[in-house]
């Protein structure tokens, strides 16, 4: 039976690919002999039943379709103080630059509370650049999918340092 739903083709692609281009995050798996990674109308998906994770909850990275991002766009996922006059290469520098602080400063301390991170992180890089906090938790969120760090089970807003 097929089902109509409001969205648009090159969307519907794009999360799909989502679903079953990424190794991390394989969770279906495309049936049939297409080497294309785009998926065609006449391809069919089922349940990947190797996929496991640790994660109750998982974080999916959405595919980019090249023909369709714009500068516009990526502006506003940086989240650094003044990045629309700053190149590409330069805010990609700073975001590995932020996550090697954040292990530094979480290699040393083991455990620390998601605000007195933030203020040690912004300490440390105001000599280079003022991150934004957003731009920090975007890192730590990484951080955290990557298993450097974990939330606390006790409570959620202090991060534990895996080793």
């Amino acid at each position: 039976k097929l089902v109509r739903i409001n969205i648009p083709l090159e969307e519907l692609k794009r999360h799909l690919m989502s679903l079953y281009v990424n190794p991390k995050a394989k969770i279906l798996v495309k049936l049939g002999d297409s080497e294309k990674k785009e998926p065609e109308d006449s391809d069919q998906f089922t349940v990947n039943p190797q996929f496991e994770s640790k994660l109750v909850r998982i974080k999916v990275p959405l595919v980019q379709l090249k023909s369709s991002e714009t500068p516009a766009a990526r502006e506003g996922e940086s989240g650094a103080v003044g990045s629309s006059d700053v190149p590409a290469t330069v805010e990609e520098d700073r975001k590995h630059l932020v996550e090697a602080v954040v292990v530094r400063v979480m290699k040393s301390r083991k455990t620390l509370e998601h605000n007195q991170l933030v203020m040690e992180v912004t300490r440390h890089l105001t000599s280079r650049f003022q991150p934004s906090p957003t731009l920090i938790k975007q890192r730590i969120e990484k951080l955290i999918e990557r298993e450097y760090l974990e939330r606390s089970q006790g409570d959620r807003r202090v991060y534990n340092y895996l080793a």
